[in-house]
């Protein structure tokens, strides 16, 4: 099975004219900072009391453990709107169901719980996806000095045609081979029946991630226009539509008003057909399988997939560069990865 990691060097560059600038990331989590836009704010009644938490060093299911135990209530009871990087700093909502808001006033911060602020009251808990995206600012350092219009040139670029989609290494673990057993419990329902659905799902997403990376990869040069029989997604819903008409469609994706799809597999998750889709045919069949197959596992492993944009927008973005020092702040909608942006600059896996 051929392979596409971020621990090698097969995932392709979007700005691949812009030759490697060095430069060394989260040297300390400072230099990684996260603050979680919020898609809402309480409404100021109900059983769920919403926080913001400013974490350093603390993964977000570690952040939920710790509130647990200190608070005494059941982990399920705790809702996030996303999980944020454990080596960094980062800001985001909680929602705590049953929790009265001097109990959470009274908690202790430390180095690694660095501050708790009561936001509210609302009725419903956060789930996963209810939030506007992440603002990030990132520190690189050791960054080659004197390399200022090669940086424009490459963040221009990144504005214009936009960041190319691909899942980040998060998913498939430090070995970089989730997808791995993800492919096999696929076709191995005995397998897949002996573990937890959370796990066998996290295993089986990881192969959508993999599937859908070398989607990306080979769609790089092309990761701006849309084609007849691509599925485009509206950059302001998130809604898909199958691209009939690419001449009238392109002017509209040149203003990252749409934006070309690739395949997140199950079971009612549409494929390409014409030219994007006979990448994704090609591409499947190098990973050994078909999309009437991976639909049929989605179906039998019981999860409808969807389609996810191939770049997404690089939002306010704003950098400098101080000597060796390139500070760089931008943020990006949910589901998207910093690192995306990172490799770009230090061409090399972050």
């Amino acid at each position: 099975m051929p392979t596409l990691s971020w621990l090698d060097e097969t995932v392709p560059y979007l700005t691949a004219a812009v030759p490697a600038l060095g430069g060394r990331i989260r040297s300390t989590p400072e230099d990684f900072r996260v603050e979680e836009r919020p898609l809402y704010l309480p409404c100021g009644e109900g059983e769920h009391l919403y926080i913001r938490v400013t974490k350093r060093g603390l993964s977000t299911p570690d952040l939920v453990l710790r509130l647990s135990s200190q608070l005494h209530v059941r982990a399920q009871s705790i809702g996030v709107a996303g999980l944020k990087d454990a080596q960094a700093v980062t800001t985001q909502m909680v929602s705590l169901q049953g929790v009265k808001a001097e109990t959470v006033a009274a908690l202790p911060t430390d180095e690694r719980l660095l501050a708790l602020e009561i936001l509210g009251r609302h009725r419903n808990r956060l789930r996963r996806g209810h939030h506007a995206g992440n603002h990030f600012r990132l520190v690189i350092r050791d960054v080659q000095k004197g390399t200022e219009d090669l940086l424009r040139q490459l963040f221009d670029e990144l504005v214009r045609r936009g960041v190319p989609n691909y899942f980040g290494p998060q998913r498939q673990g430090r070995a970089g081979t989730n997808f791995q057993l993800g492919a096999e419990l696929l076709l191995d329902a005995a397998r897949r029946n002996k573990m937890s659905r959370a796990k066998r799902i996290w295993f089986m997403n990881a192969y959508q991630s993999h599937v859908f990376n070398h989607i990306v990869a080979k769609r790089i040069e092309s990761i701006d226009r849309v084609f007849l029989g691509d599925w485009a997604m509206k950059t302001e819903n998130g809604a898909c539509f199958s691209v009939e008409q690419p001449e009238v469609e392109q002017p509209r994706a040149d203003r990252f008003e749409i934006s070309p799809t690739g395949p997140l597999f199950g079971s009612r998750a549409p494929w390409a057909t014409g030219y994007p889709g006979d990448i994704e045919r090609a591409v499947v069949a190098d990973l050994g399988s078909t999309p009437e197959l991976l639909s049929k596992a989605g179906a039998d492993c019981g999860f409808r997939g969807e389609r996810r944009a191939l770049r997404v927008r690089l939002n306010e973005l704003t950098w400098s560069l101080e000597g060796s020092v390139l500070t760089v702040a931008f943020w990006l909608p949910p589901g998207s990865y910093a690192t995306s942006v990172l490799r770009e600059v230090v061409k090399t896996s972050p």
